[in-house]
């Protein structure tokens, strides 16, 4: 199972760099990042909005919205951070540069997080095998960026 799971996350990773290279595109034909990340969100929000009405979601009252921690709402901030950053990003480092540096930023996140147990996930220990990853991955970026 978890190697199917692996590979639904190596599908989704690929997803992210066409994604990074459509909005580049989106940016170039509406003139600025901002207005192509509110686009491409919105375009998302609508989606999910006729995925939920399919899926007959049943959406949680104000009190139950409530409980959520403050930090909870800000997931879509960064989402937007992400698009927007990722949009001016892209055409400058390439969509390879681009996706190893996220990556490789993404691995560091995780190790912290996974370390000291934040934000719902397990606690892992920050092992040797798990810091030559990340020194590799680093190394990978440094690579890849030269040309």
């Amino acid at each position: 199972m978890n190697s199917v799971l692996t590979l639904v996350a190596v599908a989704l990773g690929m997803l992210l760099t066409a994604q990074a290279g459509i909005n580049s595109q989106l940016r170039v034909a509406l003139g600025h990042p901002v207005v192509a990340a509110t686009a491409s969100f919105l375009v998302g929000t609508a989606g999910l909005l006729v995925a939920a009405v399919f899926a007959r979601v049943q959406w949680p009252g104000i009190q139950q919205a409530a409980t959520v921690p403050w930090w909870g709402w800000t997931g879509g901030l960064l989402g937007a951070l992400y698009i927007a950053a990722s949009v001016v990003l892209a055409p400058r480092l390439g969509a390879a540069v681009l996706i190893a540096s996220i990556v490789a930023g993404q691995f560091v996140a995780a190790l912290v997080l996974d370390h000291f147990g934040l934000l719902g996930f397990a606690k892992q220990a920050i092992t040797p095998a798990r810091a030559v990853g990340a020194v590799l991955l680093f190394a990978g970026v440094f690579l890849i960026q030269r040309r």
